[in-house]
């Protein structure tokens, strides 16, 4: 029983991670700087090898609410990144 250990649904995930850099212009590197981590970081999240955790998603569908319900963009986070 051969298999991947991820579900579509973080497969999917994974794959608009690296959608979303590619889209906005960034190279691993970038990224990680911007979150003062080294790019292997980046590239371990990006290829599953790092978990990131999407379970937020299952409470966003029970509750009916977007991410943005949770997830606050407009304040700094605690790398002391302002996301608008």
């Amino acid at each position: 029983m051969g298999g991947s250990i991820y579900s579509v649904r973080y497969k999917a995930f994974l794959t608009r991670l690296r959608e979303a850099r590619l889209k906005a212009g960034l190279t691993q590197i970038e990224v990680a700087q911007k979150l003062n981590q080294p790019q292997s970081y980046v590239s371990r999240c990006e290829s599953g090898e790092r978990r990131v955790d999407v379970e937020l998603t299952d409470f966003a569908m029970i509750y009916k609410k977007p991410l943005t319900y949770f997830v606050d963009f407009t304040t700094e986070n605690e790398n002391h990144l302002k996301v608008t």
